[in-house]
């Protein structure tokens, strides 16, 4: 059921979508996002176009607007609530210190991002969006789906862990039972939620009874 169009949201997260596989990850924290009314601006790289194809059985559109209107449909997102911005997009707002959103997660995250975060390069939007994200003091997130790591990943998580970043490689807790895929995602999806202060149902948390 759609839902009326709203001219207000509860804050802005940019989300980017990088070539390590764990397609589903960000996909589940999307759909968190959209429910819990919140404007996402979404950054999907080519690796990623991909890698969704693989896992997801989507065939995401290149062009960027028409990559907005696929997944607000997808998602069943509000008029006006998601916008999909392309990889060289420089205008767009998460390109500058003056219009950041209020947090980024980067889910999944690949060990090249990584190391280009950690560098402090700009070669597309995802990198920019994600040095903008630091300098102003807002909260990055990292979900890195790698392994095993190599001396140079671990040392590049170390730095931007110094700098503040959460590094949350994709390690699914199993103490709550999981019986399906989805479950294990949800796990995932559930911590980065919580990291971004965004409220949600996905997962049973520590103590609490089941059903």
């Amino acid at each position: 059921m759609s839902r009326p169009p709203s001219s207000r949201w509860t804050k802005t997260v940019a989300i980017a979508l990088t070539g390590a596989s764990g397609t589903g990850y960000g996909l589940r924290v999307l759909q968190g996002l959209i429910d819990a009314e919140v404007r996402v601006y979404l950054l999907i790289s080519q690796a990623a176009q991909v890698v969704l194809r693989m896992e997801a059985g989507l065939e995401v559109p290149a062009r960027p607007q028409e990559a907005e209107r696929f997944f607000s449909d997808y998602l069943g997102a509000q008029p006006g609530q998601l916008s999909v911005f392309g990889r060289q997009q420089w205008t767009a707002p998460v390109a500058s210190g003056t219009n950041p959103p209020d947090a980024m997660a980067v889910v999944p995250c690949t060990t090249g991002t990584l190391a280009n975060i950690a560098a402090g390069l700009s070669e597309d939007l995802i990198d920019r969006a994600a040095d903008v994200t630091m300098k102003e003091g807002r909260k990055l997130i990292l979900v890195i789906r790698e392994t095993p790591f190599t001396t140079i990943h671990l040392e590049n998580m170390l730095r931007l862990a110094r700098a503040g970043v959460v590094i949350m490689p994709a390690n699914p807790g199993f103490y709550f039972n999981p019986q399906r895929v989805e479950d294990i995602i949800d796990f995932i999806a559930a911590r980065v939620l919580d990291h971004l202060g965004i409220p949600h149902r996905l997962a049973r948390r520590w103590g609490e009874e089941a059903g």
